[in-house]
Parts: structure tokens; C-alpha cells; sequence
């Protein structure tokens, strides 16, 4: 993992078409802006994990339909 410290208003680039900018700091709140491709998904990490949660879940849930019933 990379770690940078930047301060409001300075970026970070990622590859050519990704950029993000530090648009304010207050406390422990850092908030970022990012401009990327339309074709780029940009989502939040707790969004991920809940999505990938659910997506675990709904896969047991339909492999019960295959258990043989007593």
C-alpha cells in the first residue's frame, strides 16, 4: 500500500485518467473528490463489502434448493 499525505487542494493521479483531489480535512474527516471515466466504478468500501456480503448469502440461500430433503 502506498500511503501520500496531500493537503487540501493537491491531488494524486491514478494512471492517466483518474484523479483525486483533497477537498477538505476537519478532524478525522478527509473529503475527496474523484474524476474518473464514466466506465470506472467508484464505490465506497463499506458498499463493497455489504454487496459482497449479500452476494455470499443469496448463493447459500439458492444452494439449499440442491441438499436433498429428509
Amino acid at each position: 500500500m502506498l500511503v501520500l499525505s496531500r493537503k487540501v487542494g493537491e491531488t494524486i493521479w491514478i494512471g492517466e485518467d483518474i484523479e483525486i483531489v483533497i477537498s477538505e480535512v476537519k478532524g478525522e474527516q478527509v473529503k475527496i473528490g474523484i474524476r474518473a471515466p464514466r466506465s470506472i466504478d467508484v464505490i465506497r468500501g463499506e458498499l463493497r463489502q455489504d454487496v459482497s456480503t449479500s452476494n455470499t448469502e443469496a448463493v447459500l440461500k439458492n444452494m439449499d434448493i440442491f441438499k436433498p430433503k429428509k
